[in-house]
């Protein structure tokens, strides 16, 4: 894989794994531009976020905040807002609460129940398996087509987007919008593998937990990371059912009406 620039951690003390998109190449827009610096941010939730004693959202001007989680997800951890900003919901697992990404949690609480669910080798296509989900389930098509549009309105900018972790239907969420800005698949990919360090700093207390009480390392390192295979099994599933992400934009997400002004709005 070619080494490409991609998006940079942002530093926050209540805010996990919050990265801005902005400086990410974007050949298929035209030589020598990118993603606007500071328009699109994505992270993990924000319920433990205080914008009194960290400020950073607050002093980028969030304006919106997406979530992407369940409702089980949202009403057990709630988003702290950064004044101003306003909410919006796309439920990208809708129907099936209970996939993988949204039971991250529950799994490291629970070493007995990780290994019914997931052991043997199970953890790993569980993943791949949500993955698909992602792309080709309609009530993740909806959550998405909202994103793409909210991102693609005057006003919204900066956006924050994330889910729990902030790796998977987060990861798959900046995976389109990159896409669909004419990010190439190498950076894609280099964005959406830059959030492991992050994410196993943030869980790493529940790991070490998870393992003392008997849990499978390997299950827990599945659970808190992103992989290569993952993204692999949606961009397969979006390539199997439509071809390309023009025709994805089009007759899956239905938004090819504000692909012109997402444009517009999210390059320089």
């Amino acid at each position: 894989m070619d080494s490409e620039p991609t998006g940079r951690a942002v530093e926050a003390a209540t805010v996990a794994n919050l990265r801005d998109l902005g400086g990410i190449p974007l050949p298929g827009a035209g030589q020598g531009r990118s993603v606007r610096p500071g328009a699109l941010l994505r992270s993990a939730d924000l319920a433990h976020h205080d914008p009194h004693t960290d400020p950073v959202l607050t002093e980028r001007g969030v304006q919106v905040v997406f979530d992407l989680r369940t409702t089980g997800e949202r009403e057990a951890a709630p988003d702290v807002l950064p004044p101003g900003a306003r909410p919006f919901v796309g439920d990208v697992l809708g129907t099936r609460p209970g996939a993988a990404p949204a039971r991250l949690a529950r799994y490291l609480d629970d070493p007995v129940l990780a290994e019914q669910e997931l052991g043997g080798g199970r953890a790993e296509r569980r993943f791949e398996e949500a993955y698909r989900r992602m792309v080709l389930s309609p009530g993740a098509c909806s959550a998405y087509a909202a994103l793409v549009q909210t991102a693609a309105d005057d006003g919204t900018h900066p956006l924050l987007f994330h889910c729990t972790a902030g790796k998977d239907r987060t990861g798959w969420g900046a995976a389109v919008l990159l896409l669909l800005l004419g990010a190439g698949q190498d950076a894609v990919r280099s964005e959406y593998l830059a959030v492991n360090d992050a994410v196993r700093a943030r869980y790493e207390p529940y790991v070490r937990r998870f393992v003392e009480r008997g849990g499978d390392p390997e299950i827990a390192a599945v659970l808190t990371e992103v992989r290569p295979a993952y993204l692999d099994a949606a961009l397969d599933a979006l390539t199997e059912r439509w071809g390309d992400i023009e025709r994805y934009a089009r007759e899956a997400l239905r938004v090819e009406a504000a692909l012109d002004r997402l444009r517009a709005e999210l390059t320089v």
